[in-house]
């Protein structure tokens, strides 16, 4: 390792404390705003150029370390080689021309040497001078870390001679053979040393400015084509799709890669997809609404008007009438109360039912009766429970469910062209703390394309021109029981599974 001697001349050095922090602090944030202001390619490439020339720089270090100790040897080597040449004198005087130019071709000022024990003063040094530094070449590291150590000093060697004054000399000290107390001694000026290392310095500074630049171009083409243009792509389209979520057009068209790009690029996909689904979805709700709330008040008025004219036909004697007067001015009640709530679908909240402990098959026969089953010849009606069952539930909330379901199972019935022998059974039994109701039918069956979105509204429908809200409906009030309705397997038909438990039970 070299060690460089104390330089008697050398003063001490006060550092110096910059007082103004706030200007300080005032340029780091123009350069913090500077940076937030810039865009994902510009950061990509400054970044990619301060990387490169961090890595030339630590490359460069070592490099000016390695040409100093070369530039020293070779003026070892150029000593070594005029005290082999003052040999061939007598005494070993050399001529003062000669040892002119000795001195001027090995650039030193004093040569000394020592073989086999015996110092030698081979050139003399003219006049006093001080030697400034002294630097033993002759160590030699053993093992990585006396190596690594041997290089950081070398470092710190190459920078101290770039910062050093001017008109320094220095004592050169190396071997001389292979006998290890053999050694050549030189004297220079630090001067010639310092300029050659300036000049090497910026050779490599221009070397790495070039190759810098090069590499930045090169590593942010790659980069800009692998992941700027395809993130900037993706922030593109979600800004465009942000402006019109409706318009299909605007979803994000897949580039099929299949890295992480490519994944982020088909889940925002599907992600829109859903997005724009779930907005016409909302939309047509929307416009449902407002066409409800426009027939709403007609129908209404519709409805009472038959209500009255029912009303008469109490007085009327025959008993025909009178067997279906109830029935009609019921059916006409529910229809009314049906119009003054049919805007509860789609609220934020639906109102609690409105439980009482009831015979359920009662009210089975009179879902029955609502939609004129049986019908002979066609559908036949079974209702299977027992006459002493009774169910936990809003009367009202019930019989819409289970119209609904009638109703389904009734048109997937008469679907099938030419079917005489159709069926729909309503079973019943209490198991525990709930009621399990069954619903089931023979008719056509549930699609399996229905089947994934049956408890969607506008997609789960059977029939075309459907609207899928019936078993919306139903299975929301099922829920707000804190029941459960669902799509149970069939042979044959659809079977509709209600699991209604009773107040208790919760």
């Amino acid at each position: 390792m070299q060690r460089a001697l104390p330089n008697p001349e050398s003063s001490d050095r006060t550092a110096k404390v910059d007082p103004d922090a706030t200007a300080w602090s005032r340029v780091r944030a123009a350069v913090s705003d500077a940076w937030e202001r810039r865009g994902l390619p510009a950061r990509l490439l400054l970044l990619t150029a301060a990387f490169v020339l961090i890595a030339e720089a630590l490359i460069f270090l070592p490099s000016i370390a390695n040409y100093r100790i070369n530039w020293l040897q070779e003026r070892l080597t150029a000593a070594q080689l005029a005290a082999l040449a003052s040999e061939a004198f007598p005494g070993g005087e050399v001529p003062s021309a000669l040892r002119a130019d000795l001195l001027r071709t090995a650039q030193v000022r004093a040569i000394a040497s020592r073989n086999a024990g015996e110092r030698r003063l081979v050139l003399p040094v003219e006049g006093a001078i001080t030697i400034d530094s002294v630097y033993d070449l002759r160590y030699q590291p053993e093992g990585a870390w006396q190596n690594l150590t041997s290089k950081l000093g070398q470092i710190q060697d190459a920078l101290a001679t770039f910062f050093s004054r001017d008109g320094r000399i220095l004592r050169i000290v190396g071997k001389s053979g292979g006998d290890s107390d053999d050694l050549i001694e030189i004297v220079i000026p630090e001067a010639p040393l310092k300029a050659a290392m300036l000049q090497y310095g910026l050779n490599i500074l221009w070397l790495s400015v070039i190759i810098s630049a090069l590499t930045a171009a090169v590593v942010y083409f790659a980069l800009s084509r692998l992941l700027v243009k395809p993130l900037t792509r993706l922030t593109r389209n979600m800004l465009r799709f942000s402006e019109d979520p409706e318009d299909a057009s605007r979803i994000m068209p897949v580039s099929g890669r299949m890295d992480e790009i490519g994944i982020a690029e088909r889940e925002l996909a599907s992600m829109q997809h859903q997005l724009a689904s779930l907005l016409a979805q909302k939309n047509r709700l929307a416009q449902l609404g407002l066409a409800v709330s426009k027939i709403n008040h007609d129908l209404r008025n519709m409805l009472a008007n038959a209500q009255l004219i029912s009303d008469r036909l109490v007085d009327l004697p025959d008993p025909t009438v009178q067997r279906f007067v109830p029935k009609l001015i019921a059916s006409l009640d529910r229809a009314i109360s049906f119009c003054n709530s049919s805007l509860q679908f789609g609220r934020a909240s639906e109102a609690a039912p409105r439980r009482d402990l009831m015979l359920f098959k009662p009210l089975v026969e009179e879902v029955a009766d609502s939609q004129g089953l049986p019908r002979e010849g066609s559908i036949q009606f079974f209702a299977d429970m027992d006459d002493t069952l009774r169910i936990d539930a809003d009367r009202d909330h019930l019989f819409r469910v289970l119209s609904n379901l009638v109703r389904n199972a009734m048109q997937a019935i008469e679907s099938v062209e030419g079917k005489s022998d159709g069926e729909i059974h309503v079973a019943a039994h209490r198991e525990g703390r709930k009621v399990v109701v069954n619903v089931t039918d023979n008719g056509a069956g549930i699609a399996p394309r229905a089947r994934e979105n049956l408890f969607k509204a506008f997609q789960g429908s059977t029939k075309k021109g459907g609207t899928g809200l019936g078993l919306v409906i139903a299975a929301e009030l099922v829920q707000a029981h804190g029941g459960t309705l669902v799509l149970a397997d069939s042979p044959v038909g659809a079977n509709f599974r209600i699991e209604l438990p009773d107040r208790s039970a919760h």
